[in-house]
């Protein structure tokens, strides 16, 4: 039997429930009535929604970067990028809830980060280089959209391209 913590279709509940209210009004209630389940048989996995959340975002985004070609390592990361930003869980969660992401930026790296070093660690042959990359894509896909007026985001994913061409 599957274990519930990656349940996709509890998974799948709890995204459909943070795109509809955010992360803020949905419920665990909310959550299993929407999977079809018990809340105590998510309560015993998920101790509350932001843990359940923590999970979802991480499926969703490893999703993402799984889909990647790491044959070419620049137009990965920046596609990788582009695609975060556009996923609609990560435009959700950055307009409605964006202190959600603050822990891993500032305190630990998530599961999302491991799996990002997994897939960067191998094509750029070095460990340090492979978290370079990954802090300047981040910051690309955190604060791009600040730094809009007179420059589109193809303009700033052209300039990371660059950034990251001349660094790897």
């Amino acid at each position: 039997m599957t274990s519930i913590r990656h349940n996709d279709g509890v998974l799948d509940a709890a995204r459909d429930c943070v795109l509809a209210y955010g992360v803020r009004r949905t419920t665990l209630t909310d959550v299993a009535r929407r999977a079809g389940v018990s809340r105590m048989t998510i309560y015993r996995r998920w101790p509350d929604v932001r843990t359940l959340v923590a999970d979802v975002m991480t499926r969703e985004w490893v999703r993402v970067v799984a889909e990647l070609d790491m044959s070419d390592p620049v137009r990965a990361v920046v596609a990788g990028v582009r695609g975060l930003r556009a996923h609609p869980l990560w435009r959700k969660i950055v307009e409605a809830d964006p202190d959600l992401l603050i822990p891993y930026l500032l305190d630990r790296r998530g599961a999302t980060h491991e799996a990002v070093l997994r897939v960067l660690e191998p094509a750029l042959g070095d460990p340090r280089k492979a978290r370079a990359v990954l802090l300047v894509a981040q910051s690309f896909l955190l604060s791009a959209p600040t730094m809009l007026d007179p420059v589109t985001l193809d303009e700033l994913d052209t300039e990371l391209a660059a950034l990251l061409e001349a660094y790897l």
